[in-house]
Order: structure tokens, then sequence, then C-alpha cells
């Protein structure tokens, strides 16, 4: 096994490591309710969501660098391509539903940005179509190639996602920061990759429109 399918492997290691601390917090809390985590200091940065925030920094590192060294030193592989774009979906679609579920045990929930919920409905549907669009195309030897607005997508979910976890911080220490309600950073960054994910989804579809003639 070469190096960056390695990395990708630890990619995804690293997201189970992070699902696995969510599951035995939860259920530490679902058995003793007064179990709550505390905020760092005097911030509003809470101490679960920053331990999380440095895992999903880690991953996503690993998700650029995996790449990169495959294409430098050509050893793109074909475990590399299928493994690679599941780690990323686990990665961003695992954060996007754990940011829905992790409130319970933030001591201070009303203090800590939440995400839209109809935003982490269309991104994570939007991957399960275009993956089942990939499905059917690889039927017909159909190469699904991706675009610039999907790539963009995932990027800015990674950025929404580290501002939603660092409660918008260092920007939250600007005076009256948090009177901006869902014009902070964190919030208008995810309701971009929204926007980019629908726009991403449309150009897929209508590109390969040819992968579902002669569907019933």
């Amino acid at each position: 096994m070469n190096l960056p399918n390695k990395i990708t492997i630890t990619r995804i290691v690293i997201i189970f490591v992070m699902l696995l601390t969510i599951g035995i917090i939860e259920l530490v809390h679902y058995f003793v309710p007064s179990f709550l985590i505390t905020s760092v200091g005097n911030t509003d940065i809470n101490w679960l969501y920053l331990i999380l925030a440095i895992f999903f920094v880690v991953a996503s590192i690993t998700d650029f660098l995996d790449g990169h060294l495959a294409r430098k030193y050509n050893q793109v592989t074909n475990l590399g391509k299928f493994l690679d774009p599941i780690a990323d979906k686990i990665l961003v679609n695992s954060m996007l539903i754990l940011l829905l579920i992790v409130p319970g045990v933030i001591a201070s929930p009303e203090r800590q940005m939440v995400l839209n919920v109809f935003c982490v409905i269309i991104l994570v549907a939007r991957d399960l179509v275009i993956d089942g669009m990939r499905l059917m195309a690889a039927k017909k030897n159909i190469v699904v190639a991706a675009n610039m607005f999907g790539k963009v997508k995932t990027v800015l979910q990674m950025i929404a996602i580290i501002f939603i976890l660092l409660n918008d911080y260092p920007l939250r220490l600007i005076p009256n920061y948090a009177s901006l309600g869902a014009f902070q950073i964190g919030y208008i960054v995810m309701y971009l990759a929204t926007i980019a994910s629908i726009v991403s989804a449309a150009i897929y579809i209508y590109q390969n429109r040819q992968v579902f003639k002669g569907n019933d």
C-alpha cells in the first residue's frame, strides 16, 4: 500500500475516532444528564468542539495531502480512487450530522452557533443523489468528472464547519459581533456551501444526463 492510500486510511480512522468520542460522551450524558462539557476559559469555545475542530482540521489536511502526493509521485490507484471520495463524504457529512446532535452536551447551548437543519438536509441529500448517479454511470462505463462547483462546495463546507466548531472565533472577539446573527461568517459560508452544492448538483445532472437515458 502506497503512502497516499495510507494517509486516506488514516483520515478514515480519525473520523471513526471522532464518532466514537461523541458516542461515548453522548452515552455518558444520557445516563448522567448533569454531565456537561464546559467552555475554554472565558471564551465561548466549548472544549468538545475545540477537540473536534482539531481532529477535523487534521483530517481535512490529509484530504489535500493524499491527492497531492498521489498525483505528484504518480501513485494514483483504484483503491485510492475508491477510498478518497468515501472518506471525504464520511468526514464532512458525519460532522454536519454531529453538529445537529452534539449541542445536548454543551454547557451553554444558547451561546453556541448551530447549523441550519435545511442546509444539512440539502448538503447530505445532494451527495446521496450524486453518488447514486455515479453508480448508475459506472454500470454504463460513463465517467462522471468532478466539476469546479463541487470542489468549491467541499472547501466551503470544511471552512464553515471549522468556524461553527470554534463558534466563529477569532472573529467573535470583535465588539458586538455576536449581534450579527445569521450574518456571522460561519453561517454565511455554510449558506454559500449550500448554494454551491445545489449548483454543482444541477451541473452534474445536466452534463451527465445521458446516464438517465434508457432507465425506467
